[in-house]
């Protein structure tokens, strides 16, 4: 019977150490602002349609997306172009985020195969499969980017410092 009884708490126990891992995946970039500054190589009305799918997929994934002239802790800038090869026409993406330094922390690009003949022709579904994979790269990249800060200000500051001492004997070595 205390066997049966120690095997349920192991469970439990490892249950709940299985579920707090998974507490752990599913963070979100949630109260990181990310300003969009910019996306260069479309036109008017499809960087407008693009902006409007782009938040609505930063809605559904918790990314705070800010105005430009916000303050923000990162900022993205953008870059659409479509080609043509062998009669299949793919848009291809470029995002450059920068920290509030003005570096660039990540850049994020990939393609997609549309229907249509040229970046003026994309339609509401092509931006919005577009915004989806972007914002879902750019999400990922925060959620990592506020895991790493989190580790960093847990970290002990005050933890000494290790170095290596030198014996008496080994000095000349240790010197040269």
């Amino acid at each position: 019977m205390a066997g049966m009884k120690r095997a349920g708490r192991l469970a439990a126990l490892v249950l709940t150490a299985a579920l707090g891992a998974c507490q752990g995946l599913s963070e979100s970039p949630e109260g990181i602002p990310v300003a969009l500054e910019s996306i260069d190589g479309a036109p008017a009305p499809i960087r407008t349609a693009l902006v409007d799918e782009l938040t609505n997929a930063a809605s559904d994934r918790k990314v705070d997306l800010v105005g430009a002239s916000a303050q923000a802790r990162y900022r993205v800038r953008g870059y659409l172009s479509t080609s043509t090869e062998d009669g299949e026409t793919k848009v291809a993406y470029v995002w450059d985020v920068f920290d509030s330094q003005k570096r660039r922390a990540k850049r994020l690009a990939g393609s997609s195969p549309v229907l249509a003949p040229s970046i003026s022709a994309l339609d509401k579904a092509a931006l919005a499969k577009l915004a989806q994979a972007s914002m879902n790269e750019i999400a990922e990249f925060l959620t990592a980017a506020k895991s790493e800060t989190a580790s960093e200000t847990s970290a002990a500051p005050d933890a000494p410092i290790q170095t290596a001492e030198v014996s008496g004997d080994d000095s000349a070595v240790a010197m040269q």
